[in-house]
């Protein structure tokens, strides 16, 4: 089993099921748990702007570390920023500096045509990275 688990949230829906999946995991190995939002920019007018607003993503990795350390499980959070479109690089890196075993992560649930044209984080951190990852929908 891993020791050692990345989980990248968002503020969807689908987060919850993430943390539940990592707790189950993490409760099987006793493993140390790295929760992490990527929280992206985009260039404007003003330089970089962040598209979500600082609370959401605090509260959303808040809940996450609150949940697993509630388990038992010893639990971090982070939130990192990022350029927009480079929120997998971040993952992936993310994951081989705490030496992850493995990338746990949700899938928004785009339709096949949306992510073929604006690709998907998940879809670019399987591509991207050498350990295994839990796609969570």
């Amino acid at each position: 089993m891993y020791d050692r688990l990345l989980v990248a949230v968002d503020d969807s829906e689908v987060s919850g099921r993430v943390i539940a999946a990592a707790k189950d995991m993490a409760s099987l190995s006793k493993g140390k748990v790295w929760v992490l939002h990527v929280r992206e920019r985009e260039f404007g007018r003003l330089g970089l702007t962040p598209t979500e607003p600082d609370e959401e993503v605090q509260q959303a990795v808040r809940e996450g570390v609150d949940a697993l350390i509630q388990a038992g499980i010893d639990a971090q959070g982070e939130v990192r920023e990022a350029v927009f479109g480079q929120a997998a690089r971040e993952i992936v890196n993310d994951a081989k500096k705490h030496d992850a075993g493995i990338i746990i992560m949700g899938s928004r649930g785009r339709s096949e045509l949306t992510s073929l044209v604006l690709g998907s984080t998940a879809h670019k951190v399987i591509h991207l990275t050498d350990r295994p990852v839990l796609v969570v929908r």
